[in-house]
This record gives structure tokens, C-alpha cells and sequence, in this order.
């Protein structure tokens, strides 16, 4: 995972980090102003941009999702404001897809590691 995995904190304390996000990884969502859809491979509480980073005021905006983009080859850091859950049931295709899920499922693509 990327930044926001969490790896060197503990089980409570991820719990009440990640209680207020709307998505989680491994869901199908679709961008609501650019329309593009992808998966989303991490989760970061608050912004981890630096300073400069986008075109908007990062304060006060997250959770950000880092979403693997359909039919690119390229990944983007998005707000959970700018997102919805695509719907369609319909997989994703990207290259890295197999460095973080084993399978699509009802819409839902499984951790590697999770057992289902």
C-alpha cells in the first residue's frame, strides 16, 4: 500500500483514524465532476500532498483516496468529496491492479491477503 496503510500503527488506532470515510479500498467509484472511474488502492484521514500540490485547498478536505484510474496507466489522489461509488458492478482495468487485489467480486475487489 501507499501512504495511508497504516502499517505501523495499531489495530485501535487505525479504527478510530479511518472511522469517518465514506469508501473503502478495493470499491469501483467514479468521479463526480471528471466522470472517470477506478479502484481505490489506499486511504489517507487527511491530505499528504505538500503545499503546492493540485489546484485546491487541501485543509480540512479528507479523507483522500488513491484511485487506480479505468483504462489508464496512472493513479490519482482524489477527495473523498469529488467521489462516488460507481454502481455499475462493471471491473476496472489497470496494469496494477494484481499488486493489490486477487479478485473482483460483487463489485469489489479483494485485498490480496483477505480471505473471502
Amino acid at each position: 500500500m501507499v501512504k495511508g496503510s497504516g502499517i505501523h500503527s495499531s489495530p485501535d488506532e487505525l479504527l478510530v483514524e479511518y472511522q469517518h470515510v465514506r469508501f473503502r479500498i478495493g470499491d469501483v467509484v467514479q468521479h463526480a465532476l471528471f466522470g472517470y472511474r477506478g479502484v481505490i488502492v489506499d486511504v489517507d484521514p487527511a491530505h499528504q500532498g505538500d503545499d503546492g500540490w493540485g489546484r485546491e485547498p487541501a485543509a480540512g478536505s479528507g479523507p483522500w483516496y488513491h484511485v487506480l484510474v479505468h483504462a489508464r496507466n496512472h493513479a490519482t489522489y482524489v477527495a473523498e468529496r469529488h467521489l462516488h461509488l460507481d454502481g455499475t458492478e462493471d471491473p476496472v482495468m489497470h496494469r496494477l491492479l494484481a499488486r493489490y487485489f486477487k479478485g473482483f467480486k460483487d463489485g469489489l475487489y479483494l485485498l490480496r491477503g483477505e480471505l473471502h
